[in-house]
């Protein structure tokens, strides 16, 4: 229960503030990138071998410039990243279909299957809206997919505490 109202909280908080959450994100994943560049040169630097160094290396070099060009370009990277969330949110989408299929003869799992309806619709808005409203789609459809998982994901906990008490 707890982390479908954190999910549903978070949601509510990126909605009122799209543009800055979706900069929030780019800055966030430049740093995660230019940090996992940086532990690639060190892995490189653990091989014996001069091809696995090479791949290592060419590997932490694209890992670090993606990462320094988002950190010193965020409003170029959200523009990218509306197509990389466009991808994640179809796939999601998918996924959770695939579980509504899995679990569907549990009581309140229309909600799983709502879940998955949405966050590919929300998918597909992204690919048709790309790039004039990349700059506040982010963080509007990340924000109303967070609310739609927590929801989902309150109504599972629920039922579940209930079917454990029967």
């Amino acid at each position: 229960m707890f982390w479908g109202i954190a999910l549903l909280i978070c949601g509510i908080l990126t909605i009122s503030l799209p543009l800055a959450s979706a900069i929030g994100v780019v800055i966030v994943l430049g740093w995660i990138l230019l940090f996992a560049g940086i532990a690639h040169v060190v892995f490189a630097l653990q091989r014996h071998s001069i091809g696995r160094v090479l791949w290592q290396v060419l590997v932490a070099i694209i890992y670090g410039m993606t990462g320094i060009y988002m950190l010193i370009h965020p409003f170029l990277g959200v523009l990218s990243l509306s197509l990389v969330l466009a991808t994640f949110l179809l796939l999601e989408g998918a996924f959770e279909l695939a579980f509504y299929f899995d679990i569907r003869r549990l009581r309140h799992t229309g909600w799983v299957l709502f879940d998955g309806i949405i966050t590919m619709i929300l998918g597909a808005l992204i690919w048709a809206q790309w790039p004039s409203s990349s700059l506040w789609v982010v963080g509007t459809l990340v924000g109303i997919s967070l609310i739609f998982s927590g929801v989902s994901r309150f109504m599972l906990s629920f039922t579940s505490r209930h079917a454990g008490a029967a």
